[in-house]
């Protein structure tokens, strides 16, 4: 396990990594620039750099975890990868299943495989299941997640690239929002997030802005460290409401 410093989640886990460009919004991924970092560091597990790559000895890390613990599922690759096989699919959420302790957040841009995998199962309980929205062309995505029967659905609104007009938050629990970051960061305008802040809370549905990224709230260049994650004045930290099984009843089963 990987702990992370993304502010929405405790900890990575990485059944897989790699993977390849699919919108514009993929354009400048975080996860491909580490990854090759990585590769060059000799860091075990991304000797193909960002390659997809399956990782069947990361498997059972959740299960040596008896903290109740969020984890973040595939912070480096997509779990709905074209390449992805059902087989391992099914292992990650076996997984996923026996655990009921913890919370999987996973978050896909192939809302089709997505789709198509869940058609004739269940999601488990303990997973919260989200698309990322970068751009008004890609609100698709929401229509599909929003039919598939999940306990919490979300959205990444990561990186936020443009407008995204109306949005029909509808069967839609949480929306994360964030600009991007790194050396060839798009700027992300302030009232873009404005909106999408105010539908959200129209909508009861709650918000969770993320960071500014490498362009600040008045247009400058800094550090995404520098530039923080104020939006209006404040931090935006929502949640959705989730249950955490207690591990007690879990031993004596």
């Amino acid at each position: 396990m990987k702990r992370s410093k993304i502010e929405w989640t405790d900890a990575t886990w990485n059944p897989s990594t790699g993977c390849n460009k699919v919108t514009t919004g993929c354009k400048y991924c975080y996860a491909e620039i580490m990854a090759k970092r990585l590769q060059a560091m000799g860091t075990p597990g991304y000797e193909n750099g960002f390659e997809f790559t399956l990782m069947p000895e990361r498997l059972e890390i959740p299960k040596n975890i008896k903290k109740p613990t969020k984890f973040f599922v595939n912070s480096m690759s997509d779990l709905f990868h074209e390449k992805m096989p059902i087989e391992f699919l099914d292992k990650v959420f076996k997984v996923i299943e026996e655990t009921p302790q913890h919370q999987y957040q996973i978050l896909t841009k192939r809302e089709k495989k997505l789709d198509e995998y869940f058609k004739d199962k269940k999601v488990p309980d303990n997973v919260w299941l989200g698309v990322t929205v970068e751009y008004a062309r890609t609100k698709h995505r929401i229509d599909v997640l929003r039919k598939i029967d999940a306990k919490i659905r979300f959205l990444s609104i990561e990186p936020l690239i443009g407008a995204m007009g109306d949005l029909d938050l509808t069967g839609i629990h949480w929306v994360i929002v964030g600009g991007e970051s790194g050396v060839r960061a798009r700027p992300m305008k302030p009232i873009w997030a404005i909106d999408i802040q105010n539908q959200c809370d129209e909508q009861d549905v709650a918000f969770f802005f993320k960071q500014w990224g490498t362009w600040g709230e008045d247009g400058i260049r800094r550090s995404k460290k520098a530039n923080g994650r104020i939006l209006l004045g404040q931090e935006w930290n929502e949640e959705p409401e989730y249950e955490i099984k207690d591990l007690d009843v879990l031993k004596n089963k």
